[in-house]
């Protein structure tokens, strides 16, 4: 029973195919399929042989060498030598407080570094200026021996934190600068950085700070700064020479 079955399934689906088969014939017959077909393949074009890819040839560039138009203004004048040029040295001012433009040169390859002995005897002059600052006045002070970092090329001067953060604003703010003279320099304190910035270095040139002379910074009121200079290598105690 269940052959018969199978073979009846069997024979509906073939009766469908050929139906569809008839169909599809007669839809390519409509549209003249079969014709175009053979009109391709008997087409001379589809007889003759592939061209072989093309190869490609390889450009040449040729170099040359051109003389470049001048002008008639320079034609006649030798051309111009370019070379780069290494400049050793900035210009600082000797003016003590004037804003002109800085006219004094410093040498970086020429810097003179105060010897360890030298800069300890500085400190030790300034200690006792700070000791005896302490005695008359009692006014909070501290030392600061002088680097080339401090007295040329950037001209930042790092102050002691601990009395940044005991002492001084808490925020950036303007401080002054008194000299022995009585001479008064603003400079800019910044609170983040504890230091000194803009300002500091006119006050280092007009004194002619160098490498190993010792400051003594007292503290006379909330902004305001009383700077002893000790020089290095001065038997002076004190005073600016």
């Amino acid at each position: 029973m269940a052959k018969k079955k199978m073979t009846a399934k069997a024979c509906e689906y073939e009766e469908i195919r050929l139906k569809r088969l008839e169909e599809n014939r007669k839809r390519m017959e409509a549209l003249n399929l079969p014709n175009l077909s053979q009109a391709l393949h008997n087409s001379p074009l589809s007889k003759s042989n592939p061209s072989p890819l093309k190869r490609v040839k390889s450009r040449t560039i040729e170099k040359q060498v051109v003389v470049v138009r001048r002008s008639s203004r320079v034609a006649n004048m030798p051309a111009p030598v370019y070379k780069e040029v290494v400049i050793d040295r900035v210009v600082i001012s000797r003016s003590r407080r004037s804003g002109s433009s800085y006219g004094r040169y410093r040498d970086y390859s020429k810097r003179v570094y105060a010897s360890d002995e030298a800069r300890e005897e500085a400190l030790e002059k300034a200690d006792k200026i700070q000791s005896d600052l302490q005695s008359e006045s009692g006014h909070p002070s501290f030392i600061k021996s002088m680097l080339q970092s401090h007295v040329t090329g950037g001209f930042w001067l790092g102050l002691s934190v601990q009395f940044c953060k005991m002492h001084l604003p808490k925020r950036d703010e303007t401080l002054t600068l008194i000299d022995e003279d009585g001479d008064e320099y603003e400079t800019l304190y910044l609170a983040r950085k504890t230091g000194l910035s803009a300002g500091w270095r006119g006050f280092a040139i007009a004194h002619n700070l160098v490498d190993g002379d010792a400051l003594v910074f007292e503290l006379i009121n909330r902004n305001t700064f009383k700077v002893y200079i000790v020089r290095v290598n001065s038997p002076a105690e004190g005073g600016e020479q």
